[in-house]
């Protein structure tokens, strides 16, 4: 297994919490977007920012992200999403397509199950929490496919796949497995899993099977196919103590960051600063008295939990636009924020876009989904990403307490 990656992903907490996988072997690692320059890292992370666009905007994007970023001693792990929202299938066809004109042919690792948040796969069909990912929350909030089968996903967009079901996963011939739909030539495995033991097994059958392959998932398989190098030294992250308060944002409308919201609201030290859609899109002034204060709050080191508060169902559509809006609003307190948290993509990638950020050099893994790292560019401060849906009610708490030690004892542990 080459030492050196390229992760496409269409989101930022995406694109972080597979990087983290290989950071925490000892692999330096770091998230980038927009025209930030690659560098040489072992492990390169990229946010294509697709989620949002269409199919073939993402499919057009993701093709020339990769025409720029994938040298040929990258091994590439495309980055989809667990819940399969934005556009994995047309994602997946323009990279194998970019992959086959290269090589002249193409052979793709599918595996999206990440069983630390509940995320697996059985009959090629995603799963949460052990239910149909249909019934699930985030399915009806957002999805972009009539099902959540991904032979029917892929099938959408011209690719050929076969299913390695769980007891082959399992079993003595998984390798083989993997070798037959291999040689039939320009195709996918998609390969069931519901614990980290089976996602081991599908990144250790990849070596022998299909060792030219690039692979198809989100941080669960990342996780696995780290494993796969041998754990290096790691020097300690030193950075300069600061006395400001830690910038929490929540954008994300999953039930998961509401409630994790409310538990950190009630923490002392916390300052809880919903803003309403209408404040944000409204009069400009409202705006500026929010910011005021928010870096109010940071300047006296205390920490800012700044939500945007939905009263009812929001328009989805709006979820982009807020998301830069509450970065323009929050522009001015660049100069009071010790530490920053963001949960939600869209948020994140706003957010520290606005700040002059354009990378992550990733640290550490708070929990599950959760990736912690030093922000690159205008600004250098600690920061934690976390998907909207991962996590639990006391994730925020962790993540807060993580970030404040960080700030205040002056390096990473």
């Amino acid at each position: 297994m080459a030492g050196r990656w390229l992760i496409l992903a269409d989101d930022l907490t995406g694109a972080a919490d597979c990087a983290i996988a290989f950071g925490r072997r000892g692999l330096p690692a770091a998230v980038r977007w927009g025209a930030a320059d690659s560098g040489a890292l072992p492990v390169l992370a990229h946010d294509a920012d697709s989620r949002g666009l269409t199919a073939q905007e993402a499919a057009r994007r993701h093709a020339g992200l990769l025409d720029r970023l994938l040298a040929p001693d990258r091994t590439l792990f495309k980055k989809i999403d667990s819940t399969l929202r934005g556009q994995p299938a047309a994602e997946t066809a323009a990279t194998m397509a970019v992959l086959k004109a290269r090589d002249g042919a193409v052979f793709g690792i599918c595996a999206p199950a990440f069983p630390a948040t509940g995320r697996t796969t059985l009959d090629g069909h995603v799963r949460v929490d052990g239910r149909p990912l249909e019934e699930a929350e985030v399915w009806r909030r957002d999805h972009t496919y009539a099902c959540a089968d991904l032979g029917a996903m892929l099938g959408g967009a011209g690719i050929r796949s076969g299913k390695v079901p769980l007891a082959i996963v399992r079993g003595p011939d998984l390798a083989a497995a993997l070798a037959r739909i291999a040689a039939a030539g320009d195709g996918v495995a998609i390969c069931d899993a519901e614990t980290e033991a089976d996602l081991a097994r599908i990144a250790a059958a990849s070596l022998s099977a299909a060792p030219g392959a690039f692979f198809i998932g989100s941080a669960g398989l990342a996780h696995a196919l780290a494993g796969l190098h041998e754990a290096l030294p790691t020097e300690p992250v030193r950075l300069p103590r600061s006395p400001l308060g830690s910038l929490i944002v929540v954008g994300s409308l999953a039930a998961a960051s509401r409630s994790a919201t409310r538990a950190l609201a009630g923490q002392d030290g916390v300052v809880h600063l919903p803003v309403s859609p209408e404040t944000l899109l409204g009069d400009p002034a409202g705006g500026a008295a929010f910011a005021d204060r928010v870096g109010t709050v940071l300047a006296g080191g205390d920490d800012a939990l700044v939500e945007i508060a939905v009263a009812g169902a929001l328009d989805m559509t709006l979820g982009p636009r807020l998301a830069r809006v509450l970065a323009k609003t929050l522009d001015p307190v660049a100069g009071r924020i010790g530490a920053i948290a963001a949960t939600g993509g869209e948020t994140a990638a706003a957010l520290l876009a606005r700040l002059g950020v354009d990378g992550i050099r990733l640290v550490a893994e708070i929990e599950p989904g959760v990736s912690l790292g030093l922000t690159l560019g205008g600004l250098s401060v600690p920061v934690a990403t976390k998907a909207g849906a991962f996590g639990d009610s006391h994730s925020l708490i962790r993540i807060r307490e993580r970030l404040r030690s960080v700030r205040l004892e002056g390096h990473f542990r």
